[in-house]
């Protein structure tokens, strides 16, 4: 008896496929989000475990120790952090090899029904739409092996369309349209359900793994940044578009300078903007930021202003009021300075003067020396950095590969290397001109952008990153100088990838495609990620309805979701009547007949209703013979033969009423 009841349990060899190709497709999605080695590492694990227990099961101990040994990895690769990451990367591993147990029908349902949660796991880690797709299709796999899985099990012999090369298709296509009827419900969630300002598990997307913007500038530390080539922002302009060159997105301003690192100076924060007389040019723009952990926003030189959610310094940078852990948009005004605080206050002349002492003397001595020979005075500020600019044209040039400094870190670069980036071009020439008595600070952000043709609006990359400075000059104010662009204007102007591998060359053909894959994220962006708590208010606004409050919003969804389900409860409950193939084609057959007035009434027996309709049309003695079948199936005692139901039903389709002139 034990021996006949696990035998029963055993899964039979053709649901072990549909099993694993379930789960699989299910795991896939969540695997490219974890990091590549991890991913990849976790994707043969799962592929070797499928193998190894394909034909025996494997003992109690190993799969134990399997599964030990791999949370333990996974939890050290991910440093023993207890978070989403960790329990994500975690569920994928489980997952992975989970399939070691695949022996009975209970292991089956349960493999195929842990799968499903990955999808929504990979959601918690990124929400754009291949994710989406993926994980539709994924699920869509897993729900079409439970419906084999639950053929299998029955007695009921299964469909003979779902039989051969395309059961597949078939049952992908009704898993598909049980999800259409679903729909209606999800959307109603999705545009009614009241929203709340963030989402009850923090950052919809792994923000806190993208470099952005920070609050200082150390020896190395923008290389991660340099070196990604994700969007970090999207800017549609309104009217007026600026030059390429002048697409400068100022960020943090860093005044404090300790040897080593530029950082921005608290205490400047709470002061008033200083006076800024602009040019007539305005720029009216849309700028939308990706995620990051970070709260630094940018804006081209100079915003007119903050908007809601904004606070502005005295030095025209501006800085969020929460983390950017979501996407964010924001509609600002700028506009070209003719003057940048021409009246320098004496405590931040000081600060912007401010060197640490024991630091790079041949610098201190290159800078008095040249003070010397051009003199003081507005003349002899304009006469040095003009001198300065020159000499990086000549003697410099523009590479990521520098090796990290030593104490001098200045006079290591200015006359030694003579090579490097942004940050080393920046920092060089900010003490430089302090040392020769120029007030300077760094300002950070990004520079240039690239075009999208599709969209109509530019996209800066986060390797877009950049530094620049700004130099005090008398009636003038601040004005920026760009010591980078000097020596290397491609790097900012046609804002290249990489110069150093030449790999944005490389990809120039592959321009329109990225382009075009580009604005199907910004469209994604628009209509799911970008539908906050305040564009849900705004819903009815484009239709003259006024803006909804959450009882407003809670009552449109229960009627929007009770009519939803009423429509889902009808469908379910009609398909319910006709879960048997053949009753299926039956019922189809009487519906062609009803196009000619002979429907079977609901009370009318099958061999009735042929005499009828043969009465009516002389000739059609098909539909007997199909009556007397059909009843033979669903009436006779005898057992069910399957090739019996698949042979019924391909002629229950098949058959067509004939005209009255043929059938006479």
């Amino acid at each position: 008896m034990a021996e006949a009841a696990t035998a029963a349990a055993r899964l039979p060899d053709a649901a072990r496929p549909w099993c694993l190709a379930g789960a699989f497709a299910c795991l896939l999605p969540l695997l490219l989000q974890l990091p590549g080695r991890q991913g990849i590492a976790l994707g043969c694990l799962a592929a070797g475990m499928a193998a190894a227990a394909w034909t025996r099961r494997l003992p109690a101990a190993l799969r134990l120790a399997i599964a030990l040994a791999t949370i333990a990895l996974v939890a050290a690769a991910n440093g023993f952090a207890v978070g989403r990451d960790t329990g994500c990367a975690l569920l994928a591993a489980m997952l992975a090899i989970k399939p070691v147990e695949l022996f009975t029908w209970r292991d089956a349902r349960s493999l195929v029904g842990f799968a499903l949660f990955a999808p929504f796991a990979t959601f918690l880690l990124d929400q754009g739409p291949l994710s989406l797709l993926l994980g539709l299709a994924g699920a869509g796999l897993a729900l079409a092996a439970l419906w084999r899985l639950s053929e299998l099990a029955s007695s009921v012999p299964p469909d003979p369309r779902t039989v051969g090369a395309r059961g597949l298709a078939r049952r992908l296509w009704w898993v598909a349209r049980l999800a259409l009827i679903g729909l209606p419900l999800a959307l109603a969630a999705f545009w009614l359900f009241p929203r709340m300002s963030s989402p009850l598990w923090g950052v919809p997307e792994r923000a806190v793994a993208r470099p952005g913007l920070s609050g200082e500038m150390a020896p190395g530390a923008w290389l991660d940044l340099m070196g990604d080539d994700s969007p970090a922002l999207r800017v549609r302009f309104f009217g007026a578009t600026p030059e390429r060159t002048q697409l400068y997105w100022r960020g943090p301003v860093l005044g404090d300078y300790d040897g080593r690192r530029w950082t921005r100076t608290a205490w400047t924060e709470g002061l008033r903007p200083a006076e800024v007389r602009r040019a007539a040019t305005t720029w009216d723009y849309e700028i939308d930021v990706e995620p990051t952990d970070r709260r630094f926003m940018v804006a081209l030189d100079l915003p007119q202003g903050a908007p809601e959610g904004l606070r502005m310094s005295a030095d025209y940078s501006l800085l969020a009021l929460r983390p950017l852990d979501a996407l964010r948009r924001w509609r600002l005004r700028s506009s070209p300075p003719v003057a940048f605080e021409p009246a320098l206050r004496p405590a931040l002349r000081d600060l912007a003067l401010r060197l640490p002492e024991g630091y790079n003397p041949r610098t201190l001595a290159l800078a008095r020396q040249w003070r010397a020979e051009l003199g003081e005075g507005a003349a002899g500020d304009e006469a040095l950095i003009a001198r300065a600019l020159a000499w990086v044209r000549r003697d410099f040039a523009y590479t990521l590969a520098v090796p990290l400094p030593g104490r001098h870190a200045v006079d290591e670069f200015l006359f030694d290397q003579q090579r490097g980036f942004c940050e080393h071009y920046s920092s060089a020439f900010a003490v430089l001109m302090r040392a020769a008595g120029i007030p300077a600070r760094v300002v950070t952000g990004y520079a240039g952008g690239q075009y999208n043709r599709f969209g109509g609006y530019w996209l800066v990359r986060r390797n877009d990153a950049h530094a620049w400075i700004e130099v005090w000059l008398q009636d003038r104010g601040w004005v920026r100088v760009d010591p980078t662009a000097a020596v290397a204007p491609e790097r900012i102007y046609d804002t290249l990838d990489d110069l150093a591998g030449g790999a944005a060359g490389d990809l120039l053909p592959l321009a329109p495609v990225r382009d075009f894959g580009d604005w199907m994220r910004r469209g994604w962006n628009d209509l799911v990620l970008g539908f906050d708590a305040g564009r849900q208010r705004r819903l009815l606004r484009p239709l003259g309805g006024p803006d909804l409050d959450a009882p407003q919003l809670v009552a449109l969804f229960a009627a929007a979701g009770g009519l939803a389900l009423a429509w889902m409860l009808w469908l379910v409950a009609r398909g319910e009547r006709e879960r048997d193939p053949v009753l299926r084609a039956w019922h189809a057959l009487g519906r062609r007949y009803a196009r000619l007035g002979l429907a079977p009434e609901p009370w009318e027996p099958a061999g009735r209703w042929s005499a009828r309709v043969l009465a009516a049309r002389p000739g059609d003695d098909t539909l007997a013979a199909l009556s007397a079948r059909f009843v033979d199936w669903r009436y006779a005692a005898h057992q069910p033969d399957p090739a019996v139901a698949r042979r019924l039903v391909r002629d229950l389709q098949r058959h067509r009423p004939r005209s009255v002139e043929t059938a006479r």
